[in-house]
């Protein structure tokens, strides 16, 4: 049996990593300056000793992102995935602005709560971004930062703006569909054949949260992370870069610009691979991260 704030179409997971995920996702009130009652925010935290790695997931995803790495991490170290506020399955509340500040917000908040040490900061796609501006804002919060095909050097589009109702419903109306989605995740593999039955579920579930849609276009149409290029020499961790070489959702040519704009960074390409390598190459991803540290 999964956790029973999941929706019930996580009995349809078949995928081992994907059943063992399910049932260690955990819930935690987070007292954050955000709202005067705390904020129900979704994480799994598993192995112990070590650096704690906290992993960041992209748009319009959830902690089942890292369902392949987080298991492999957590054999040397304290692997934590967290769910980003306005994603996944934390708690959205009523009256709060979805926006870059606030995940920062509430993820500071979040580690002070869990984890309260400094870390091994991860982010994937968008989660890459936020991870960029946590580590600007408290660097004393991280000691190492490893960024997989990240968002974050170029500004997002601008179109969310104009997200306005009805648009902005038909929107996630549009994105929620499940053909949409498959292409989607089609796209962002090297393989296709990734975007397996157990990976429509793992990638939908989120969808079924309460108020999903009016986070998204509230995000959105903050204009969700600019461009980081100006401040990313700033960044003091060591930070190791990880690209799939067959990227096709944010191509390949940000991944030089990152490991020169970062003063001290190490970039690595993942073969036969595409955005995702925490998923289509999560042997070879562990393998890299773990190395990085150990060095």
């Amino acid at each position: 049996m999964v956790n029973s704030f999941l929706p019930l179409d996580a009995e349809q997971l078949t995928e081992p990593t994907s059943i063992a995920l399910a049932k260690s996702i955990q819930r935690q009130e987070i007292a954050t300056s955000l709202s005067e009652q705390p904020i129900l925010t979704t994480y799994s935290c598993q192995g112990t000793g070590g650096t704690p790695i906290l992993l960041l997931h992209g748009f319009d995803s959830s902690v089942f992102e890292f369902r392949r790495l987080l298991p492999l991490l957590a054999e040397q170290h304290e692997a934590w995935a967290i769910d980003l506020l306005g994603f996944g399955f934390t708690e959205r509340p009523r009256g709060v602005a979805f926006s870059p500040t606030a995940i920062k917000t509430h993820l500071y908040s979040s580690w002070r709560s869990l984890i309260e040490q400094p870390v091994v900061l991860v982010g994937a796609s968008m989660g890459g971004a936020a991870a960029i501006d946590f580590a600007l804002t408290y660097p004393q919060a991280v000691q190492t930062l490893v960024l997989i095909d990240s968002a974050g050097f170029t500004s997002g589009p601008a179109m969310g703006k104009f997200l306005i109702p009805p648009l902005g419903y038909l929107a996630t109306t549009f994105l929620r569909q499940p053909k949409v989605r498959q292409r989607i995740s089609e796209n962002a593999y090297h393989d296709p054949s990734f975007a397996s039955l157990d990976a429509q579920v793992c990638a939908a579930l989120h969808l079924k949260l309460p108020d999903w849609h009016k986070a998204l276009i509230a995000f959105t149409k903050s204009g969700g992370y600019s461009s980081f290029r100006d401040k990313l020499a700033q960044i003091q961790q060591p930070t190791l870069i990880l690209w799939g070489e067959s990227d096709r959702i944010l191509g390949t040519q940000d991944a030089k610009k990152f490991h020169e704009a970062i003063p001290n960074s190490k970039l690595v390409w993942i073969k036969n691979c595409g955005h995702v390598p925490h998923l289509e190459q999560s042997d070879v991803t562990a393998q890299h991260i773990l190395q990085f540290l150990h060095t």
